[in-house]
């Protein structure tokens, strides 16, 4: 199937017609038909499963905090309405973009929205979405990297510690055992990071185990850079300690000296930052397929300067409606290496290319039959 059927299926036949190649593709998942200078991986930003009505997965929610319960109730509505239509034409879409070429399909965590009340719930609502993609990109490997919604609720955290790393095992064909874990694609490295809870010691292991790879990618739920909303703070050792400080310096000179690409999720934005500093570069492609919105199929820039960043969190307040803390000194220490900046609200799909030393993500806005936008990221 060459790339003119791929993109002229038609809605209803997409998944079928798409993944025709889709068991060719996982054989030669690690690249061990030499066909490992050029590959692709089909990426989903956060997806927030879940559905209507919200008894299914949170009859047993019971947040005793009332703006909080207000909130996640909220969001409840929200991914009920989006994955009643819009998020799976989004999917259904992401499936066309599964050629010849592709390896596997990346997930920026967030997977589900979590919030059961109940363990068993929580562990039904992991089990579902997996076996639902697992369909739907043809049984292509489906790698996730856990988000702070996938270990929210009551149990949550201790399920998903126990349900995903040997869900990834199987995905991957070898021992996972952490929420922290790395592969290789070929000469490239992929370093799949629990922000939640850090694990510094593997991360440092995985960065010496992985020296000398071609192209290193970091793949983590909240961003390696601060983000420019109401809650900067929830980014890779985004702490205020002096520990969290340091460690967050750390590895971002240890990225930078690698010349990273950092995969993110967590911002429900689709942004583009390129930063040189610490003696290297780091290019942080943050992506969304949080549909909530119609218009969030229209790819239309909020920013597109670097001087820009820092400055759009300004207009907004913290969840529970009290005015948000000052961080320029944070921004400061970001915005002088900054080369590019983009951000944009626009939710969809992306296709992550590597040829050789070149790579660049394709963006496709909510299920855009034609390309959007394409990053160029080496």
């Amino acid at each position: 199937m060459d790339r003119r059927e791929f993109l002229t299926c038609s809605a209803t036949g997409m998944a079928g017609l798409c993944l025709a190649g889709a068991p060719a593709a996982a054989m030669d998942l690690f690249g061990r038909k030499g066909r490992d200078r050029s590959y692709s991986v089909v990426i989903l930003g956060d997806t927030h499963f879940d559905t209507e009505p919200a008894d299914v997965y949170h009859s047993f929610y019971n947040e005793p905090v009332a703006w909080l319960n207000d909130v996640q109730r909220k969001e409840f509505a929200r991914n009920g309405e989006m994955w009643r239509d819009r998020c799976p034409r989004l999917v259904k879409r992401a499936a066309c973009l599964v050629d010849e070429d592709t390896r596997m399909v990346f997930q920026m965590g967030d997977l589900i929205q979590g919030d059961c009340g109940n363990g068993e719930v929580h562990r039904k609502m992991l089990d579902d979405v997996m076996n639902r993609f697992k369909t739907d990109f043809g049984g292509l490997p489906f790698v996730t990297v856990v988000g702070n919604h996938d270990i929210g609720g009551v149990d949550a955290k201790e399920v998903y510690h126990s349900y995903m790393p040997q869900r990834m095992s199987q995905e991957l064909s070898e021992e996972i055992t952490k929420t922290t874990f790395g592969f290789n694609i070929g000469p490239d490295a992929f370093i799949f990071i629990d922000f939640n809870d850090p694990d510094d010691a593997e991360t440092e292991r995985l960065l010496k185990e992985t020296k000398g790879a071609r192209h290193t990618f970091v793949v983590t739920h909240g961003p390696v850079f601060p983000y420019d909303g109401s809650s900067c703070r929830w980014f890779y050792h985004g702490g205020e300690s002096q520990a969290e400080t340091d460690a967050r310096r750390y590895f971002r000179r240890e990225f930078a000296r690698r010349d990273a690409i950092c995969l993110c999720g967590h911002t429900h934005y689709t942004e583009f930052a390129d930063w040189r500093g610490d003696g290297g570069r780091i290019t942080q492609m943050t992506m969304s397929s949080v549909w909530g919105k119609e218009k969030e199929s229209r790819y239309k820039p909020d920013a597109e300067s670097p001087e820009i960043y820092g400055t759009l969190r300004l207009k907004k307040k913290n969840q529970d409606g009290s005015p948000i803390k000052d961080e320029t000194a944070l921004f400061d220490e970001y915005r002088p290496g900054l080369q590019s900046f983009i951000h944009s609200r626009t939710a969809g799909c992306y296709k992550l290319v590597v040829d050789g030393k070149k790579v660049w993500i394709d963006f496709y806005a909510g299920d855009s039959t034609f390309l959007t936008k394409r990053f160029e990221i080496r």
